[in-house]
Formats: structure tokens, sequence, C-alpha cells
């Protein structure tokens, strides 16, 4: 396995190696040793999938307060996603930041969305299936979320927003400097 940085302090980006011949291939997709030595020492309690049938979903932006709040080890099992990670610290100096990453399940990449962060993907292909790793389990009374359109924020969707394909939950979430 290896890693890449990004300019705000925390995502990371783990790049797997596939081992394959003539009948497919094998990847080692987690290890604990060198997930807490190279990445963050965390231990991980739930294990989550989500499906979207149609490419232009977005899913997010969404995070959890503490002391609930969690980590996020995201990963593409088919299809594709645009993967965001957005810096909701309120004493960060990148507070409002975010950074993004494509995830596909040919790429095998994931993505580490440190707590502290909201996190939320925009699908890429249909029948796409997403698995996530977290360090604290759902709270709903902890759960927050973002606009995924804040201007603020300035995400660069890679889709026509007008014909993306959201919760009505994800469209009614509030704009970020009012969570500051």
């Amino acid at each position: 396995m290896q890693k890449k940085l990004f300019g705000l302090d925390g995502p990371v980006r783990i790049e797997t190696r596939r081992i394959g011949d003539d009948r497919g291939h094998f990847m080692e997709t987690y290890r604990d040793d060198w997930f807490r030595e190279n990445v963050a020492d965390v231990s991980f309690v739930q294990d989550n999938q989500s499906f979207s049938a149609l490419a232009g979903t977005i899913r997010g932006l969404h995070f959890q307060l503490s002391p609930h709040g969690q980590g996020k080890l995201v990963r593409c099992l088919s299809g594709a996603i645009f993967d965001v990670a957005v810096d909701m610290r309120p004493q960060s100096p990148t507070f409002g930041k975010w950074i993004s990453e494509t995830l596909t399940s040919e790429n095998a990449y994931q993505l580490w969305v440190p707590e502290g962060f909201a996190h939320g993907f925009c699908t890429l292909a249909p029948d796409t299936q997403v698995s996530y790793k977290v360090t604290c389990f759902y709270n709903p009374a902890y759960d927050r979320g973002v606009a995924f359109d804040d201007p603020d924020i300035g995400i660069s969707w890679p889709i026509d927003l007008s014909k993306a394909t959201l919760s009505a939950k994800d469209r009614a979430q509030p704009r970020l400097f009012s969570l500051r």
C-alpha cells in the first residue's frame, strides 16, 4: 500500500496493489498495522455500504459532531465516484476547504476522511456501490450536514447540478457559515 497526502491536514488517498493472473486479481484492502502507522491510529467499529442506481447521484455532505465524530475509510466496489472531504473543524486554518479524489473499482483507491470533515460523493457511473468503514457508530442526535452546493465551499462537482439526484435531506442542508 502507498499513500498520497493532500493540501489539507488529515485526508489521505490510499493506493492498494493488485496481484493478478488469468483468473482475476487479489488485493489487500485494509491492514490495521499499516493503517495505524501510516495514516491514523484509529479503530473501526462499523462497515457501511451504499448502492446508487443512477450516475449523477450526490450523497452528502455529512458528518457527526463530537463526541460521536466519525472517521471514514471509503472505497468504491463497483462503478465510480467523485469523493469529497470538507474541513469542518471550526478552529482550523483550512475550515471550509475541500479535497476530492476519483475512486473507481478499477483504480482501487481508498480515501481516508478523518473526524472533523464532512464527506460526500457523486456517482460517475450507474450501479455504483461504495463501502466505508467508520470509527464511531452512527448517532442521529449528532448527525449533521452542509449544503453540497454551498458557494462558500465551492466544490467543482463533475456533473450538471440541475440534473443531480439527491435525497430531500441533502437538498435542505444548511450553509457552511451558519454552522460555525
